[in-house]
């Protein structure tokens, strides 16, 4: 497959565009093959991902202290 380059600030023409629309969508119909190198995750690992925006610095130490991230005596230090 050829490698395509996109320069920003050119408009693709009209055929250029047709072509790439049409490899989008014969590459939409193509299987997806997964990699042996990095399999899917279980259900069970899935379930195990938690956020990691938290609304407060407070609420990110508390997190991080009950993962063993972080020492209690450093969650008191506040920057």
């Amino acid at each position: 497959m050829a490698i395509v380059r996109y320069t920003a600030g050119e408009e693709l023409t009209p055929e250029e565009e047709a072509e790439m629309r049409a490899r989008i969508r014969e590459a939409a119909k193509r299987p997806y093959t997964y990699d042996p190198d990095c399999p899917l995750l279980t259900e069970k690992q899935l379930s195990e991902f938690r956020p990691v925006n938290f609304s407060s610095m407070e609420e990110r130490a508390k997190c991080m202290e009950a993962a063993g991230i972080l020492k209690p005596e450093q969650a008191a230090v506040v920057i």
